[in-house]
């Protein structure tokens, strides 16, 4: 499923190897988010993000375009909660661009993100870690998040039932690290 999405009012870059570009999401970009990740949230793959709440966090986001369309075909958030910790949320990928890569530069932004801005820690709650792991991220004991890191959860649908399971990435040890 790709999702229309407006022409490009930022600047997209192009990843070395990749045939997406990636750029930071524009207001315009809030009503394709919302149908990209649409179908995952009815399956219950993750939250819904109803379109106001997406406007509010539209500069936490990335998107990527495909480059022959300008469609809008996957997006990630990187929400801070203070200043040393973000989780990535609203990881999406349409269906016929999976397979490709494009999760994992959405991925590797926000990374970037989070370490342009100096934080610590980025975790992410997720039905299946593969991917993550593979990117470097670690399982996470869920309670030794903030109880803050919570407060959607009581919008899911699984919320009783949660099958989702925390990984981190610690940004702390590049950081640490001389130049």
């Amino acid at each position: 499923m790709s999702v229309a999405g407006p022409k490009p009012a930022a600047t997209p870059t192009t990843v070395p190897d990749s045939p997406y570009l990636l750029r930071r999401a524009v207001a315009a970009d809030a009503e394709a988010i919302s149908t990209l990740i649409a179908p995952y949230a009815a399956a219950d793959l993750m939250l819904p993000r109803p379109i106001g709440p997406l406007y509010e966090a539209i500069r936490d986001f990335h998107v990527a375009l495909d480059p022959t369309t300008s469609v809008l075909v996957g997006c990630a958030a990187l929400h801070v909660f203070d200043g040393e910790l973000a989780e990535i949320k609203s990881l999406a990928v349409a269906a016929d661009h999976q397979g490709r890569g494009l999760a994992a530069e959405l991925i590797t932004r926000c990374l970037a993100d989070a370490r342009g801005l100096g934080l610590r820690r980025v975790f992410a709650l997720v039905l299946r870690d593969t991917l993550w792991t593979r990117l470097g991220f670690t399982s996470t004991d869920r309670d030794s998040l903030p109880q803050k890191v919570w407060g959607e959860c009581i919008y899911c649908p699984k919320f009783h039932r949660c099958d989702e399971v925390a990984v981190s990435f610690d940004l702390a040890q590049d950081q640490d690290q001389p130049a």
